[in-house]
């Protein structure tokens, strides 16, 4: 292969365009060009082995990009060579060929001339080909995955045959540019300077390789090893064979077969299988399947270990991300699971698809989390990437969950005992149009018990291949580096790191889980299924005319533009009569005849659903409807009532729906809010814009006001509802555990009396955490004997809830308390 390198340009050319014919490289990123011309350096690519077809597509992908051509003579000083490309690893040998990882002839070579004529002004450009990886692609046959790129050194002729069977599915990953002075200073020896500059471009073939297959995890046998060779597994074995009398090799044992339990067992040639078949079940299932932000996925893995923090909705949840994933030219990542997936064959798929699994519970067994936490931290310093979901369990409400923060914990202390790669949390924003687990999902929100998981259930399943489920969207949010969260939670945490438990952790963790929650809802997508739950629940009966429908679907779309809840929400680009005509499509709503107009309702089946696809898009529209509850029960209000009532009500609805905003810019978005209302002609200002006043009762503009304050008036009404129920108990007369239980079933009945569509308004859950942010600010506290008590302040804010209730809203309440 080297003779064949020594080519002249003539012969090489000719290599190269016979090549073309079937090879067809796609080259990531496609801003390479700019980004190269932006820095107006000469540029030198890096390759990581020294092979022909590698450096024809070199060339296809810098012709494609118009980039500087590898091809070129480059000279720098007084060397000259014929190709601008530096190639680091070589083979030697004759029977038996090896690597030869010694310093290149070449880069020392065009450093000497460098340094000698004092111009270090070159871009080094590491560029890593992986054959049989393109992303986008499927891998097509059987066949193609046995010569797709993998972490086997492979000799001449067998990189030929992969460049025959998996030309046309071919990844040309450019790395990050680095100028050639950064490895001259300061002492400007050529060799070490060569060294230095080798050493770096293999880490960065190294990163590349992890990023888009993943790191060497041949030999699971080898991963457990290390994982029981750990310290931290040893002396949790040590203390389990003193306190249970057991022998070494009985403590030892349990280890690994807790280790078996929990590791994977990552097979690339079945996820380039399973790629090929997803594809079907994914054109067989869904009309398509919307990525949103994926220019993410390059800039969170450069060189840092990456945790997906997805959002819980379905099942199908693990599956899609990895396809998207896999299908963009990136490593599959690492997924948490719980253990009751670990079913009989089912199980062995899922492992050798990357999943890992963990119990539901840690207590009572010392040893099961130790060797658990070992193996995520050996996972986290190989550099493959992980996935775990926060939130413990699959949402039945749409809405986010409280997270869960025993997997965001171990991540922490893992990086904290090793801090050599830096960690990048991922947020990941799912939202489907219509959910596989629909009707399961209606039964438990019925009462019904959650039924277990189990192959008879997933073989029953497989009927939803016959149906369709619309759009499925997957939206990637704003990476969160891990030491800068640190830095900004616990400034010098570095001190402290290695303490058995530093006394930030706690704090730090909470703070990491709310942000990776807000940062999953500011990437929502805002899909044409959602509107339509928002605007028909918010209606009486869930059922509107036509037009009015069509307006408030075009009001919410606006709002969008006007105020949008954050840049990167995608909003559907449908209109409202095609919103309305593709939720007809869907089924979601049927329209009704009528002599004065068409009226469009949702059936009570639909209406439940809809409530889900609603959530998962609340948060987006909750501030707008807030400020139009307040003018509700009210025609005219001053602009410093408004925020106060704003600012009263907002801690408790960004608890509850993860908002972005801090307190400290509420003034700010009121303000923003209240202009695109009287842009919209949803109210109306005094010239001085200190007084509001909402349009005449009957017009059209009137109605849109008040649909859109129903979306979260049900919030406010459960918050009324727990503090008239403790006002009715008496100071210091009930505890917080029995005001819950009272609460729930107190809303549980109204929703049975008034028809309310959303299973959230008796979700336990909800109260608690209300209440314990009352507590948090000290609106009541706990007397000796858990019982609860308070003072002004919790009158003020059932005062402020009365100028937004109507009188009708809240005798109904106290009546069904008094009840």
């Amino acid at each position: 292969m080297t003779g064949l390198l020594g080519l002249d340009r003539t012969l090489l050319w000719l290599a190269g365009r016979t090549m073309g014919l079937w090879v067809r490289p796609t080259a990531l990123p496609v801003d390479e060009a700019e980004r190269l011309r932006g820095r107006g350096r000469r540029v030198l690519y890096v390759l990581e082995r020294v092979s022909l077809t590698d450096l024809i597509a070199l060339g296809l992908a810098c012709r494609a990009l118009g980039l500087p051509p590898a091809g070129r003579r480059f000279a720098l000083g007084a060397a000259r060579e014929p190709r601008a490309v530096v190639s680091l690893e070589r083979r030697r040998g004759w029977l038996r060929k090896r690597a030869d990882r010694r310093t290149p002839p070449r880069l020392v070579r065009l450093i000497t001339a460098a340094l000698a004529a004092g111009d270090c002004e070159v871009d080094l450009v590491p560029v890593s080909v992986f054959w049989g990886r393109a992303p986008t692609k499927t891998e097509g046959s059987w066949f193609r995955q046995q010569f797709r790129e993998d972490w086997t050194l492979v000799g001449p002729f067998r990189r030929f045959l992969s460049t025959l069977v998996n030309g046309r599915r071919t990844l040309v990953r450019f790395g990050e540019p680095v100028c050639l002075a950064d490895f001259t200073a300061p002492e400007r020896d050529p060799e070490r300077s060569a060294r230095r500059a080798a050493r770096a471009m293999r880490g960065e073939f190294r990163n590349a390789r992890a990023a888009v297959i993943g790191p060497d995890l041949s030999n699971r046998r080898t991963v457990i090893a290390e994982v029981l060779a750990k310290r931290a597994v040893r002396a949790a074995v040590a203390l389990e064979i003193r306190d249970k009398h057991l022998s070494r090799r009985e403590g030892l044992l349990l280890a690994r077969r807790y280790a078996l339990e929990i590791a994977a067992d990552y097979s690339p040639r079945f996820v380039a299988f399973m790629e090929g078949l997803l594809t079907r079940v994914w054109n067989r299932l869904y009309d398509g399947v919307e990525v949103l932000h994926a220019e993410r996925l390059e800039l969170a893995s450069q060189g840092s270990q990456i945790v997906y923090v997805p959002c819980h909705r379905s099942h199908m949840d693990y599956l899609l991300l990895s396809y998207v994933i896999y299908t963009r030219g990136y490593a599959v990542p690492h997924v948490a699971g719980g253990v009751n997936l670990n079913l009989p064959v089912i199980g062995r798929f899922m492992r050798k698809g990357g999943a890992f699994f963990l119990r539901r519970t840690f207590r009572g067994n010392p040893v099961y989390p130790i060797v658990f936490m070992s193996y995520l931290g050996v996972m986290l310093a190989r550099g493959h990437p992980v996935e775990y979901f926060i939130e413990g369990g699959r949402s039945r409400t749409g809405r986010l969950l409280q997270p869960k923060t025993g997997m965001l914990t171990m991540t922490l202390r893992s990086f904290l005992a090793d801090i050599a790669r830096p960690v990048v949390f991922m947020p990941v924003y799912f939202g489907y149009e219509r959910l596989v687990e629909a009707k399961t999902y209606v039964g438990e929100l019925s009462g019904r018990p959650k039924q277990k998981e189990s192959v008879g259930g997933l073989v029953r399943a497989l009927g939803v291949l016959r149906k369709r489920f619309g759009r499925v969207y997957v939206s990637f949010g704003e990476p969160i580096p891990l030491a800068a969260h640190l830095d900004r939670q616990a400034p010098g945490w570095q001190a402290t790191r290695l303490a058995a438990r530093p006394p930030w952790l706690n704090g730090a963790v909470d703070s990491l889980a709310v942000t990776i929650q807000a940062r999953i809802n500011a990437t929502a997508a805002i899909s044409p299924v959602a509107l339509l739950g928002l605007a028909l629940l918010s209606a009486p009966r869930q059922a509107m005319p036509e037009a009015d429908l069509v307006r408030q679907l075009e009001l919410y779309k606006r709002l969008a533009a006007r105020v949008p809840y954050s840049s990167d929400v995608w909003c559907t680009p449908l209109d409202g009569p095609a919103i309305l005509a593709y939720g007809q499509s869907m089924g979601l709503v049927e329209t009704v005849p009528h002599a004065l107009g068409p009226i469009v309702r949702m059936s009570e089946t639909s209406a439940v659903l809809s409530a889900y696809y609603r959530n998962n898009i609340l948060h987006a529209y909750a501030f707008p409807s807030l400020i139009a509850c307040a003018f509700l029960n009210n025609s005219a209000m001053r602009s410093e009532d408004v925020q106060r009532l704003a600012w009263r009500i907002y801690p408790y609805i960004a608890q509850e729906l993860f908002l972005r905003w801090p307190e400290s810019e509420i003034a700010s978005v009121v303000d923003g809010v209240l202009e695109a209302f009287a842009e919209l002609g949803l109210l109306e200002a005094s010239p001085d814009r200190s007084v509001w006043r909402r349009p005449r009762t009957g017009t059209a503009e009137a109605v849109q006001l008040s649909v859109l304050a129903h979306s979260t008036l049900e919030v406010i009404e459960r918050y009324y509802l727990a503090i008239a129920l403790l006002v009715q108990a008496g100071r210091e007369a009930i505890t917080q555990e029995a005001l819950e239980n009272r609460c729930q079933q107190m809303a549980s009945r109204m929703s049975l009396l008034y028809e309310l569509r959303s299973p959230e308004f008796f979700d336990k859950t909800l109260f608690r955490q209300f209440l314990d942010l009352l507590r948090e600010r000290n609106v009541i506290r706990s007397v000796p004997g858990g019982r609860l008590s308070y003072d002004q302040a919790l009158i003020d804010v059932a005062t402020d809830a009365q100028l937004v209730l109507s009188e009708q809203i809240r005798h109904s309440i106290l009546q069904v308390t008094a009840g």
